[in-house]
């Protein structure tokens, strides 16, 4: 009598010995996918899926810094000439800007870009001759070609010493309100202050911000403030700005042609943005705020905060916004501290104006100040 081999027993459960080759498919492939090929997804459907890899690596001289706030929370005529202009306006679908003058930050990399996002979206630094010098002296940039200069995905654009104006804020307010100048063919724009580090793709946020929204700009609601009038205080108590008088002037200015104080019958929940991050699309709408925006900065100071209600609010075609909490902000974009040492390759620190204490009279109730009627109000006290 011969012998048979009988099968062995988990053959016999049809359902157990599919779930053992499932089991075992399925290992298999997530040990392919983490440890075989930890950079490229199996199933890849969309070109913006996120790059696991770093987009670009700094020399360790040019060091890092640390975040400013710790969370808990995971005539608009520029009169500066741009070397770039060509490659600028054959940028035609989103670009995204930013500028560094006066060494006074580092040059931060985006995180979470798809793998066509640095060859599909224009990034543009633009910076003064004090910053250029820095990146030479971290070897980040070529000395001898200034043309073709790139960190990592961005562009970088130098801007001519005579073509600046005295104060380095004013400087960042071009490309930051005139990018529809100078990107003219662009269709969306997105505005990052260097101090911050994108870590969204900008197509998504594009999409998720403005497209969706349907609306002509997306910008951040100041997460403390609702009122002009309060950052305007803010300003002048915590000297943002040096000429307090210049604050009263202004601010009296526009309550004597039509500023109000936010109320709940503003079709925007604040009337302070925050705007570290402006989203745009190239629109009437957009173009034309923008360019009375500079106006306004141009004429009193680069405190952007100021004038944004008064501009937004008195405008023709209104503008359709988003202001977006400060939750979303803090979800798509890292804060890090300026940069404040003098390493030796920068001009000697400025010695900036005297600065003037904001005395008790400044824009409080009296028969001096033409803004009694919006305090009231902002205070509830109004009898209107």
């Amino acid at each position: 009598m011969g012998i048979r081999a009988s099968k062995p027993l988990f053959c016999y459960s049809k359902l157990f010995c599919i779930s053992v080759i499932y089991l075992f498919t399925t290992l298999f492939l997530v040990l392919y996918t983490y440890l075989i090929s930890p950079t490229n997804c199996l199933f890849r459907y969309s070109p913006n899926d996120p790059i696991q890899t770093p987009l670009f690596l700094y020399n360790s001289s040019y060091g890092e810094h640390k975040h400013a706030l710790p969370t808990f929370r995971s005539s608009c005529n520029s009169p500066v000439y741009f070397s770039d202009r060509i490659a600028m306006e054959n940028c035609k679908g989103v670009v995204v800007i930013s500028a560094i003058f006066n060494d006074h930050d580092k040059i931060r990399q985006p995180k979470g870009l798809g793998k066509e996002t640095p060859y599909s979206v224009c990034f543009y630094m633009f910076v003064d001759d004090v910053t250029l010098k820095g990146l030479q002296y971290h070897n980040l940039i070529s000395t001898t070609s200034l043309e073709e200069n790139s960190v990592g995905v961005w562009r970088i654009v130098m801007v001519e010493k005579e073509n600046l104006y005295e104060n380095s804020a004013m400087n960042g307010v071009i490309p930051k309100y005139l990018v529809h100048r100078l990107f003219p063919n662009s269709k969306y724009s997105i505005w990052i202050d260097a101090k911050m580090q994108l870590v969204v793709d900008p197509f998504l946020l594009i999409h998720s911000l403005v497209v969706m929204e349907d609306v002509d700009m997306a910008i951040s609601r100041h997460p403390f403030y609702v009122h002009t009038m309060e950052e305007a205080m803010a300003t002048a108590r915590w000297k943002k700005w040096w000429d307090v008088d210049g604050l009263k002037k202004q601010m009296e200015t526009y309550c004597d042609n039509g500023l109000q104080p936010w109320t709940p019958e503003k079709p925007y929940p604040s009337d302070v943005p925050d705007s570290a991050i402006i989203l745009r699309k190239h629109s009437v709408a957009t173009n034309l705020f923008s360019c009375l925006l500079f106006n306004e900065l141009e004429g009193f100071n680069p405190r952007d905060q100021l004038p944004f209600a008064y501009v937004r609010d008195l405008m023709d075609p209104k503008l359709k916004l988003n202001m977006f909490d400060v939750e979303v902000f803090e979800q798509v974009a890292v804060e890090y501290r300026h940069s404040l040492k003098n390493d030796g390759v920068t001009n000697p620190k400025v010695i900036p104006k005297k600065t003037k204490r904001a005395s008790s009279k400044f824009l409080v109730n009296g028969t001096s100040s033409k803004c009694d009627s919006y305090l009231l109000k902002m205070w509830g006290e109004s009898q209107d």
